[in-house]
């Protein structure tokens, strides 16, 4: 089957090649933005919007961090202003008036931000947490493509209560946010602006030496104004992150060699934990470990964990799960999470070879190393190894993935990947599977302006006993962007015995076709920001026969107020040719038997309020058919801000289902409230509670954390899960941690 659908999406990738060449320029209103070509190295020319420059003049004198603006060095720099709008309209210049100036010496850079207000009133901010939520604070972020690649980089950002915001970027415009780096700022508030001054050390980012600009952007959001702005415009389709987008930084002279770079963060950590449910005792724990970070150069960097802890990382949200297939539970330890992107982004969100949650939660990791970077201006490299012990009847592993990328015309790129996990000291009686690889080569497709994104991909994993003509995978999908429309064309298969055993594959055995359509309408008055809608079909055959064994429709007409409420009409029409035998209420109990058809239609409404009063709430409710009986429901959250010190939210979700027998009527309820409390920026308290009615659990879990250094943090954990009947306990545990940064 595969061989009938690769000249296929080949075809449609050789015609695409053509477009990532282009030299497309967005219009701006009814000005199209000229530039000139002169004969310069394309990686001089960058960005569509390489003609807005920036540039950064070496310090005669020191800067204070005291967000006072009265330096020489900052009187005599240069200003980026005269922002353009992105949202609501890119048409032209915004009204909020925003500054930007930039100075350097030999070991940081510095930015000084100026934020007019135009309407009075309080400046809107969720709390004082780090890397807060973009949407809801007014803030200032600025995207760095050190290389000039216009696919990786970093970001820094303040919101207007001093909260700062730290990441690296990946894709051309996704950002990061668990990665940290040592740098400081100060923010203060004035009656008609906020002013902010940053100080970011050339040791905490990778760039190319000798290299004498960068790829910059600066933008804001401001939330009184309902406006978003950039530095350099950037169409209102795309985030002001996209670095397709960016202007130039120009250095008055190439930054500094930052020598060895070395970081050592050792911790320790104590704790008492409890297993009711099984009797056992009460166990005493202490434990001691270490993360190392080495630059090997300027653009290549080393870590190594030995016994790694992750008691502090925040707790998944519980969900109640009607699927057939695994849920995505995403990754939340900072270890894996950093340059995530160039290990993680193989492949498709449901064809994933290497997915980071396989490794550590079933047995605990010994040690494990990444060496990651680029090599030259146009290679990134990954290579990940890390080890478990054993753990019960699990034995000692061992994961190992490497991956490299070969960046293509103006920002796609090629890659290949290769994963391997390895049974360690198998015993001579043990049954199961000893090895699981697979392998994996992609084609990225970004054109130079962004309208035309996609990718091209085939993987082959290799098992035991497995039939290797159906251990392939393979996919593609292209998008067309434009302020109008929005077009997007998906197509997958996997074989019946592809294994990626370190990756997120939920189902096997299908090809998939999900052509994508969204129309957008910008009427003129004071209401609508835009109106119009998304359709696609969903199609999953069965390789051989192309029999049809599930399809989804689906009509959604939305409505996006000036306030930035929004509105969503959806309609669904569902077929599904069951595989295998499933319980409609995944309790395991009773079966639909494999191999019978349903088809029903449901319909749901949903409505989300403008985020930037106070309390702000999200309400859906839904009701049609489902599988061989009905189902309504109704979900969404509250959240109420006490700024800038925390929120007090509540999500939640009832699921009710009225089914023939032996099933009859079955509720599902899903609460979750969670205070989260910034008692300055680096003091924080976070308490989580979800009652899950589908799994009979209630969890608590609290999280204390003083971030008393820079990157250097004390944190107290108490987690407990009861049968919320006779609130009986299940299991408990207190963890205290502590760790600090040498660097």
């Amino acid at each position: 089957m595969i061989h009938k659908i690769l000249p296929f999406t080949v075809v449609c990738f050789l015609f695409l090649l053509t477009e990532a060449k282009g030299k497309t320029l967005p219009e701006w209103g009814n000005k199209k933005i000229t530039t000139v070509h002169k004969k310069e190295n394309p990686s001089t020319l960058g960005t569509v919007n390489h003609d807005f420059k920036i540039h950064a003049n070496k310090l005669a004198g020191v800067i204070k961090l005291d967000g006072v603006i009265d330096e020489t060095d900052w009187l005599k720099a240069e200003v980026a202003n005269d922002f353009y709008m992105v949202l609501p309209y890119d048409t032209g210049h915004s009204v909020a008036k925003s500054e930007v100036r930039m100075v350097y010496d030999d070991k940081s850079f510095y930015l000084a931000i100026v934020f007019h207000d135009t309407l009075p009133g309080r400046r809107p901010v969720e709390s004082l947490r780090k890397d807060f939520v973009f949407f809801n604070n007014d803030n200032f972020l600025v995207f760095i493509d050190t290389f000039n690649d216009q696919t990786t980089g970093y970001s820094f950002g303040v919101n207007a209560a001093g909260a700062i915001w730290d990441g690296t970027m990946d894709k051309g415009q996704g950002v990061n946010l668990i990665w940290d780096c040592k740098w400081d700022g100060k923010t203060k508030n004035y009656s008609d602006k906020w002013v902010t001054e940053m100080k970011i050390p050339f040791k905490s980012v990778r760039y190319k030496q000798g290299v004498d600009h960068w790829n910059i952007q600066f933008s804001r959001q401001d939330l009184k104004l309902n406006e978003k702005s950039a530095w350099a415009p950037v169409p209102r389709q795309f985030p002001t992150a996209s670095l397709a987008y960016a202007g130039q930084l120009k250095w008055e002279s190439p930054p500094p060699k930052t020598g060895l770079r070395l970081a050592l963060i050792p911790y320790l950590s104590g704790g008492v934990s409890r297993d009711f449910t099984n009797g056992e005792n009460t166990h005493y724990h202490k434990d001691f470990g270490f993360d190392a970070k080495l630059g090997l150069s300027s653009s290549l960097n080393l870590d190594l964990t030995y016994n790694p802890d992750f008691s502090q990382a925040e707790v998944d949200d519980q969900v109640t799960n009607l699927q057939r297939f695994e849920l995505y539970y995403p990754e939340k330890r900072q270890f894996f999470l950093e340059n995530s992107g160039l290990f993680g982004n193989f492949g498709n969100v449901n064809i994933n070879p290497f997915f980071s949650r396989r490794i550590g939660l079933d047995a605990p990791v010994s040690a494990g190393a990444r060496l990651s970077g680029k090599i030259g201006q146009d290679w990134r490299l990954g290579v990940m190894d890390m080890q478990t012990g054993r753990s019960g009847d699990y034995l000692s592993r061992n994961f190992f993935v490497t991956t490299v990328q070969k960046k293509l015309f103006s920002r796609s790129s090629i890659g290949a990947i290769f994963v391997n996990k390895e049974q360690l000291n198998v015993p001579a009686n043990w049954i199961g599977i000893g090895y699981n690889r697979v392998a994996g080569l992609e084609y990225n497709l970004a054109s130079r302006d962004n309208f035309w994104t996609g990718k091209l991909f085939t993987q082959k994993s290799f098992s035991p006993n497995a039939s290797s003509s159906k251990e392939f995978s393979q996919g593609m999908n292209v998008a067309y962007s434009r302020k109008n429309y929005l077009l997007e064309f998906f197509q997958l298969y996997v074989g019946r015995d592809f294994n990626a055993e370190t990756g997120y594959v939920p189902r096997v055995n299908f090809i998939e076709f999900n052509p994508r359509a969204t129309v957008k309408f910008y009427p003129k008055g004071n209401l609508f920001e835009n109106h119009g809608l998304i359709t696609e079909i969903n199609n999953f055959y069965k390789p051989g026969g192309r029999e049809l064994t599930d399809r989804t429709l689906v009509f959604d007409y939305f409505f996006l107020f000036k306030s930035r409420a929004r509105i969503d009409l959806k309609g669904f029409n569902h077929f599904v040719l069951l595989q295998q035998h499933f319980d409609p209420t995944n309790k395991g109990s009773n079966y639909l038997p494999g191999g019978s058809h349903y088809n029903w239609n449901d319909f749901s409404a949903q409505f989300v309020s403008n985020n930037r009063n106070n309390l702000k709430y999200e309400f859906m409710t839904g009701y049609g058919g489902y599988f061989n009986g009905n189902r309504w429901f109704a979900q969404g959250s509250f959240n109420f801000r006490f700024q800038p010190y925390g929120y007090l939210s509540l999500v939640y979700s009832y699921n009710y289902l009225s089914l023939p027998a032996p099933w009859h009527n079955t509720g599902f309820l899903l609460a979750g409230p969670k205070l989260d409390v910034t008692f300055t920026d680096k003091l924080f308290f976070t308490t989580y509670v979800q009652y899950n009615q589908q799994s009979d659990n209630l969890n608590i879990n609290a999280r204390f954390q003083w971030r008393y250094k820079p990157v250097s943090d004390l944190f107290l954990v108490y987690t407990d899960n009861y049968f919320p009947g006779s609130m009986n306990v299940k299991n408990r545990a207190v963890v205290l941690k502590l760790s600090y940064w040498f660097n």
